[in-house]
């Protein structure tokens, strides 16, 4: 099953066996950052500095990216660049339920009713199919733990969840400290052309800066 980088994000935040979403703030943002970073790797938007850009509207094929391109045609009508962190902020809490639904389609989580207090009911996901997460949690393994050329959307990922900072979600094993250094690495290593290394490199700036308010603002 080939998931998406918003997916993968996902099913690390997500807990096994009751289906709840950690570290939810953090994880919308990488989430965010992920369709993005989807629809860039694509070349079907551009990052430049603080703006972004849809440069080809042509879907991908990729049925949670793609659903984001009209919405973005319709936020930048008028424009022809806007602040990549003016969409993240607009994404970060929406993009979250979209990929548990995008994962619960394809079979890797299921859908589970939990009401709290006995009374309000929540919606979980548990997972369904185990062979999903474990191959994803072996590729980034043997790429942060292993030191394993990344490919680019390996290295991409690790990127996200560098600048979400959900070292903790990906290795839950491992001290912070001990993968920290490698996931800087990654995200700063020379794994792909330089358009798209600046593109993710600039994701990833607009992601820590609003992560940052968010922390700052949950203080």
């Amino acid at each position: 099953m080939t998931i998406t980088l918003a997916e993968e994000i996902m099913l690390l935040s997500l807990d096994d066996a009751s289906g709840a979403t950690r570290q939810r703030q953090a994880v919308g943002w990488a989430v965010a950052g992920g369709i993005l970073l989807e629809l860039v790797l694509a070349g079907r938007v551009s990052v430049t500095g603080k703006y972004l850009e849809v440069v080809d509207p042509t879907p991908t094929g990729m049925r949670l990216p793609d659903s984001r391109i009209p919405m973005m045609e319709a936020w930048m009508r008028g424009r022809s660049k806007r602040r990549v962190t003016d969409w993240l902020a607009r994404d970060h809490g929406k993009g979250v339920a979209a990929a548990v639904e995008s994962l619960r389609e394809r079979g890797a989580v299921a859908e589970a009713e939990h009401r709290v207090l006995g009374l309000f009911p929540v919606r979980r996901f548990p997972e369904a199919d185990a062979s999903v997460e474990r191959a994803l949690r072996d590729r980034l393994a043997a790429v942060v733990l292993g030191g394993a050329e990344p490919d680019g959307r390996t290295a991409g990922l690790v990127a996200l969840i560098h600048s979400a900072k959900l070292h903790g979600l990906a290795f839950p094993d491992r001290p912070r400290a001990e993968v920290e250094a490698r996931t800087a690495e990654i995200a700063d290593g020379q794994w792909a052309a330089e358009s798209v290394r600046t593109a993710i490199r600039d994701t990833q700036a607009a992601m820590a800066a609003v992560t940052v308010v968010t922390f700052i603002a949950a203080g």
